[in-house]
């Protein structure tokens, strides 16, 4: 009861005065988590991240206070790039095998580790061609949608139809495209540019809030009625993430607490970090707000009307001027006279 009343006042304040600094939790020392790139928080308030690395699926619960790794999940199948870590609505960790630094691959996949029952590999194919992505999110229906790592004039936004079976590929559907706001956040990998990469994704407990990271910042957006699509196109709510030596992986806690923490770069550890209450950001008119462009650009408006005056001063402006050089035109047979 008191932790209820102790997160609930902290959202309040955030709401109120914007996210706070992220607080440091514990550094991330064991080196099965050097390359982490992906967190969730389960429905019992366990954590589990996974790594970008490895020759089978490993999901570790870690220790919120200590980083300590207290337990593991594990699937005999041999992901190609594992990126993200998502929770179904069923409660199962959905892992992303979705990375494609090359754009070589035909398909990547989702697997599918529940609470008890066998893995599951769900193989996945776009419409387009290949793209690197780093960001997977599990809507209430248990579609994966896949948010791709391709830069600041637009990233892909992509979905199946229905949930993913065992059958064979499933096609993804291309839902549009969307941009990260400007941000100045420079104290990340790659400096500005870092600032509109797409690296991690994440939903709280209900819904209604996603948010999309970038190696500086997170961008926090309200979904409603369920459409994680449309919540892209709307106002984004920034929380500044700075000075993470590689950030890749965000998740919602149930109080709606922002967890974020990455990979060990050039010898500095990763941290597990907090921003209590951030989704209470999300909807408040005190928060600020960077509006979104929309998923598929927008048509080209027609050029601006000329004013109504505009006519009559074009046309007494060529008179003068007729005037003008007729005078002369009369001033030089004037002379040869």
């Amino acid at each position: 009861m008191i932790g209820r009343i102790v997160a609930a006042l902290a959202a309040a304040v955030v709401a109120a005065t914007g996210p706070a600094a992220p607080q440091e939790l514990c550094t991330v020392t064991d080196k099965r988590l050097d390359e982490l790139s992906g967190l969730v928080v389960d429905g019992s308030g366990a954590m589990w991240a996974i790594a970008d690395s490895g020759r089978r699926v490993i999901a570790y619960r870690i220790d919120r206070a200590t980083c300590a790794v207290a337990g593991t999940r594990t699937a005999s199948i041999d992901p190609r790039d594992a990126e993200d870590l998502a929770l179904g609505p069923d409660g199962a960790l959905w892992v992303g095998d979705i990375g494609d630094n090359d754009r070589v691959r035909d398909t990547v996949a989702v697997i599918v580790l529940p609470t008890q029952g066998t893995p599951q590999l769900r193989r996945l194919t776009y419409p387009d061609g290949p793209h690197d992505a780093e960001a997977l999110l599990v809507d209430a229906a248990g579609r994966p949608v896949i948010v791709t790592k391709e830069g600041a004039f637009g990233t892909g936004v992509y979905r199946t139809a229905e949930p993913p079976t065992g059958l064979g590929p499933t096609p993804l559907v291309r839902l549009g495209t969307v941009t990260l706001p400007a941000s100045d956040g420079t104290s990340g990998p790659l400096g500005g540019v870092g600032s509109r990469l797409v690296t991690g994704a994440a939903a709280t407990a209900d819904g209604r809030v996603v948010a999309l990271r970038s190696y500086t910042d997170a961008w926090l957006y309200a979904v409603r009625d369920g459409d994680i699509a449309a919540a892209l196109t709307g106002p984004a709510v920034r929380v500044p993430l700075p000075d993470e030596p590689q950030g890749e992986a965000i998740a919602f806690g149930a109080d709606g607490t922002l967890y974020s923490s990455g990979e060990t770069r050039g010898g500095v550890r990763a941290q597990l970090r907090a921003v209590p209450g951030a989704a209470a950001l999300v909807g408040d008119p005190r928060a600020g707000v960077a509006p979104q462009a929309p998923l598929e650009p927008p048509a080209a408006e027609p050029p601006p009307e000329s004013p109504s005056w505009w006519p009559a001063v074009l046309g007494g402006g060529i008179a003068v001027g007729l005037l003008v050089v007729l005078a002369l035109a009369m001033a030089l047979r004037g002379r040869r006279r």
